[in-house]
């Protein structure tokens, strides 16, 4: 029995919301068992350039129409580790965590037991959580070989999972809430709710503060036990 799980598909270096749900849950899922999307979240994210506005930093992958995160190869990563660590470096002149935040970027690669796309992005996470010392109890779904009945519809993926670990209370992030139809949640017993929006501002002269950047960007000028003192007190889960 899981009192609280959340299921989320393993984005790159994604925003701090991402984080909220790790630390709203007991047991998270990154779900990898689906096709892989071209212009997504799952290989590429932003931070600020040097003008004043925002660039994306990306990684390619090798990803043929139909192929699945889980199978989706990062084409050279000691390339596109170099290229990203270039476009951070205008923050070493003014990020007071420019060194940390570096740091934990290569330690991301550096972990990661294969090239796969989900492969790097969850050892990201699990890096970034152990700094914040945010506790990172989420698994790959391919490595589960959970057994589902036929999917009729995309929120329908949640409820089966969530029935099928026997979790009491699952939670979404803001994003996506279309998708459920509560009266089947209700129907289990399994309590559906969705984390609200709290966006977390904090000081980035001499450049604008922009909302909803990479988690890199919020590590680059926060210390951690500011990160993780925002996520406790406004972090909220509405029905």
């Amino acid at each position: 029995m899981i009192n609280t799980l959340g299921i989320m598909q393993p984005y790159f270096f994604p925003y701090l919301g991402y984080f909220q749900l790790i630390a709203s849950v007991e047991r998270g899922i990154l779900f990898d068992t689906v096709q892989y999307k071209r212009k997504s979240w799952m290989n590429r994210n932003r931070v600020l350039d040097d003008k004043g506005g925002w660039q994306y930093i990306t990684v390619p992958v090798k990803a043929g129409d139909g192929i699945l995160i889980e199978n989706t190869q990062v084409i050279d990563p000691a390339s596109a580790l170099k290229r990203i660590q270039g476009q951070l470096q205008h923050y070493r002149a003014c990020a007071p965590f420019f060194q940390q935040t570096l740091h934990l970027l290569d330690q991301s690669f550096e972990s990661a037991r294969s090239l796969s796309i989900g492969e790097l992005n969850t050892q990201a996470l699990k890096v970034i959580c152990e700094y914040l010392g945010i506790a990172f109890n989420w698994v790959p779904c391919s490595e589960m070989k959970l057994e589902l009945p036929p999917i009729t519809h995309a929120g329908q993926w949640a409820l089966e999972i969530s029935s099928l670990l026997g979790a009491r209370r699952y939670i979404n992030a803001p994003g996506g809430r279309e998708i459920f139809i509560p009266r089947e949640w209700e129907k289990r017993g399994i309590e559906l709710r969705f984390l609200k929006p709290s966006p977390f501002t904090y000081p980035t002269a001499p450049y604008p503060f922009i909302e909803n950047l990479s988690i890199l960007d919020v590590l680059m000028w926060n210390e951690p036990e500011v990160i993780v003192d925002y996520i406790r007190k406004h972090t909220e889960c509405v029905v």
